[in-house]
């Protein structure tokens, strides 16, 4: 009486096998096919198929990890019966492939496709229904530790357009009855750099309706052992922050107890043990921040760095700074947003 929901999934038995499992109650019963596997084993542990409509050609395409660092392209009219097409090689990347087109820059009369693996590393390139041919090297999606196989949304309406994808936080969660986490949902944008093509992140609007209560800080000359966030306390923060180095050697933020630093010299952001390039834009650094109870989320210069931090923020320090060394620099903007849990059903 309805449309049925179809679910591909990985058989991991001896051998890995793909099959499908469909349901005509609205996913709240399912069964497995009869003809299952639809996909027979190739090599290795192949496994983790992620499967879209192809429109221009009217069938379903899936992305499938084979071994090592190969992946494949499949196709099918039914979804029962596949059949490869191209084969892909993501040096340094095992597991977990994503593959879709994104526009450059939202111009979608000019897109390109990305392919991703489990760690996030990353191919552009172009589609042609059948093989995909990257344009250059592979890049790394992110710069944290905390970081690994996402997925990202199909069908998003059309409307709205936006490529939001959620990864798994994978880090250990003491004392709790549960272990690991989702990452923070971003919305992924492709644009043009001096290194050519990349992936920006940023977080997805939606977060903005946490917010409590904001303090924005006047733009001001930030001198050495100055701390313009001295009077604030908060444990969930969304914080944005836009200054230029001008003579400071240093530009640090140290957000309940996690530091963060920027190298003026090296053009460098570091977190724990985590570092990314960050090059100024017309002379000016944009951060966003956004630290939760076991994770700090760093956005530079609109999404181009992207480093998902796994952290146990230390539980009672609510302390926030920002400082400078070895010289002042100028603040431009400086705001910090305190949050409500997104579990919460008001504020606290």
């Amino acid at each position: 009486a309805e449309p049925a929901m179809v679910c591909i999934f990985t058989a991991a038995g001896t051998p890995f096998t793909q099959g499908l499992a469909y349901s005509n109650d609205r996913g709240r019963t399912w069964t497995k096919f009869d003809g299952n596997p639809v996909l027979p084993h190739i090599v290795g542990e192949n496994r983790d198929p992620k499967v879209f409509w192809y429109a221009p050609d009217k069938k379903w395409v899936m992305a499938l990890y084979l071994d090592k660092s190969d992946f494949a392209l499949f196709s099918s009219k039914d979804l029962k019966a596949w059949e490869k097409m191209s084969d892909i090689a993501l040096p340094g990347t095992t597991e977990c492939p994503e593959f879709f087109e994104i526009p450059i820059e939202g111009d979608k009369k000019n897109t390109r496709w990305v392919f991703y693996g489990g760690n996030g590393g990353y191919l552009v390139g172009k589609f042609d229904g059948k093989k995909f041919t990257p344009e250059a090297e592979p890049h790394s999606l992110h710069s944290g530790n905390c970081w690994y196989a996402s997925q990202t949304y199909n069908n998003i309406p059309q409307k709205d357009g936006r490529r939001i994808l959620v990864p798994w936080g994978t880090m250990a969660t003491p004392d709790m009855p549960f272990n690991q986490m989702m990452g923070i949902p971003v919305e992924l944008t492709l644009h043009p750099t001096e290194e050519g093509l990349r992936l920006f992140a940023t977080p997805i609007r939606e977060l903005n309706t946490l917010r409590t209560h904001s303090h924005n800080i006047p733009a001001t000359t930030l001198k050495p052992n100055e701390n313009p966030l001295s009077n604030i306390q908060a444990e969930l923060i969304d914080l944005s922050i836009e200054v230029s180095p001008d003579g400071a050697e240093e530009i640090g933020l140290n957000l309940r107890g996690i530091a963060i630093r920027y190298d003026v010299k090296a053009q460098e952001l570091s977190c724990l043990n985590q570092k990314a390039k960050l090059k100024p834009i017309e002379g000016k650094i944009r951060l966003r921040v956004l630290v939760d109870r076991t994770s700090v989320d760093i956005f530079g210069n609109g999404g181009h760095l992207y480093m998902p931090v796994g952290v146990i923020v230390p539980q009672e320090n609510h302390s926030l700074e920002v400082y400078v060394k070895g010289g002042s620099a100028q603040i431009h903007a400086l705001n910090v947003h305190e949050l409500k849990s997104a579990w919460s059903h008001g504020e606290r």
